[in-house]
Formats: structure tokens, C-alpha cells, sequence
């Protein structure tokens, strides 16, 4: 694995090469000597859990988490039945590729709802189910607080603060946070809200904010040091909470998605070492 002791932390969250197969993505990290991988259920399907693991494990890699689980704001029996049957089964799959956390985007409105809070409360109410489920199996459940421009359709939480708010009625080992900085990095409150977190904190995940955003913003993240987000403090910050895990770099982007895979490793790499171990 690696001989550079500076990237004994870094993963590569799988999205960031959306092209490569869990096998190629296993393969690239080996070549970048990138010692942990961040994987995605749906190309871990497509070999299955225990190829996917098999090859993980071969390699020498870690699983930094596993994306994802979650959607759970559905309001009616049927939804939230597949909802709960649905992140049993991701439970089982991050169990299986022995992954630190399997993170949960905990979904957005229902068709035609203006109920936000009600949105949250069946969340809560959702992980009052699966957290025990999750516990028995090893899982540990991260929920990623979205910035608030995905509020409607993709996560009721907006702020680490209230993604505290939920997993704060679960034990810590059972239910923690993603600080993701692309999600977080505006937040005035966002300095308290990561001491608040303490080892809460299941996952850091990095990226850039970039500006203009596209017309599909889901795509406006971008590789560090290309956007606005000032990295060090933000990784100060976790690490003095208390988090010494990895540190996973999740991009969506189609010009970096279009570029070869292993040239974003190189450009991913140099830019981790240079922008946010940097202080």
C-alpha cells in the first residue's frame, strides 16, 4: 500500500470515477496507493456483495463507508415499508464489506408535501427502527446533511445542527454524522455544531463548491482548490473533535467524470496533500 505516510487517510469515494467498475476503482487506488475506498451499492451490485468484498479485502483496502441508505420521508404505509426494507438491506451489505458507516441521505418531500416537519419526524422515526437493527450487525449509520438547495427533494436536514438534532437520541456508536465540507462549508454555525458532534462524527467527505453552478446541481462539486471552500480549518476542526478516521473525497462532476480516471487520482492526491493537509 502506500508509501507516502501523508495519504494514509485519504479515500476515494467511488463517485468520483463514476466509470469504473468496483474492480477498476479497487485497481486505481492500489496503483495511487490510496489505501481506503468509499463504495456505492449500485456497482456493488452489479458484481455482488461478495465479489465486491473479496476484492477490497485482496487488495488490502479499506471501506471508508458505503452510499447509500436512507430516503425515509415517504408518507404513506407502502413507502415507508420499501424505505425500512430497503436500508435493511444496505445495513446487511455495509455489514458484509465490513464498512465504517453507511451513510443515509434521509430524502426530501413527498409528492405535492409542504410538511417539513413532519418529513423529519418520520426520519427520526424511521431510525428508531433500523439503529437497533444496524447495531446488531456492526453498522454504524451516518446521516448527511444536505446544503439546504436540496432541502425539497433530496434531504430534510439541512445542517449538521439538525442532523445532530435526530442522531442525538440514538447512542453514539449507533448513530453519528457526515461533515461533508461541499454541504456544510457555509454554516456560521457549522465550527460549534462539529465540537457539538464530537466522535458522533461517522464520516469526513471532501470537495469544492464551485460557482457558477450548473443547471443540474447535483454536479457542482468539484476537485479541491478549484471552488471557494477553505479546507484546513474544516479538517482542524474534525480532528479536534475527535475524528481520526478517513477522509474521503466525493465528487460529482461531468468534467471531472469525463477525464481519465487515473489522471483524477494524480490531480486528487496532489490536491489533498497541497490544500487540505496544508496548514
Amino acid at each position: 500500500m502506500s508509501a507516502d505516510p501523508r495519504l494514509a487517510r485519504l479515500s476515494l469515494n467511488q463517485r468520483t470515477t463514476q466509470r469504473w467498475s468496483v474492480a477498476q476503482a479497487v485497481d486505481g487506488c492500489v496503483r495511487a496507493g490510496i489505501p481506503a475506498i468509499g463504495l456505492w451499492r449500485e456497482p456493488v451490485a452489479e458484481i455482488g456483495v461478495p465479489a465486491a468484498a473479496r476484492l477490497v479485502t485482496d487488495a488490502g483496502l479499506r471501506v471508508s463507508s458505503l452510499c447509500r441508505g436512507g430516503f425515509l420521508t415517504a408518507a404513506d404505509d407502502a413507502g415507508r415499508a420499501a424505505a425500512l426494507a430497503d436500508n435493511r438491506r444496505a445495513i446487511d451489505e455495509a455489514a458484509a464489506l465490513r464498512a465504517a458507516c453507511l451513510v443515509l441521505v434521509v430524502g426530501g418531500l413527498p409528492p405535492g408535501s409542504r410538511d417539513l416537519a413532519g418529513a423529519r419526524q418520520r426520519v427520526a422515526d424511521a431510525l428508531a427502527e433500523l439503529a437497533p437493527y444496524a447495531a446488531a450487525r456492526g453498522v454504524r449509520l451516518a446521516l448527511e446533511p444536505l446544503h439546504p438547495m436540496y432541502c425539497a427533494d433530496r434531504a430534510v436536514l439541512s445542517t449538521l445542527g439538525q442532523a445532530l438534532d435526530v442522531a442525538e437520541a440514538f447512542p453514539a456508536e449507533q448513530v453519528g454524522v457526515v461533515v461533508d465540507t461541499f454541504h456544510v462549508w457555509w454554516d456560521p454555525d457549522v465550527w460549534r455544531q462539529i465540537a457539538r458532534a464530537g466522535t458522533r462524527i461517522a464520516s469526513f467527505q471532501i470537495c469544492d463548491f464551485l460557482t457558477p453552478l450548473p443547471a443540474d446541481v447535483l454536479l457542482g462539486r468539484g476537485m479541491m482548490g478549484d471552488g471557494h471552500i477553505d479546507f484546513p480549518p474544516l479538517r482542524r476542526a474534525v480532528e479536534a473533535a475527535g475524528y481520526s478516521g478517513d477522509v474521503e473525497v466525493e465528487i460529482f462532476n461531468a468534467e471531472v467524470w469525463a477525464t481519465d480516471p487515473d489522471q483524477v487520482l494524480a490531480t486528487m492526491t496532489a490536491r489533498y496533500v497541497d490544500l487540505v493537509l496544508t496548514d
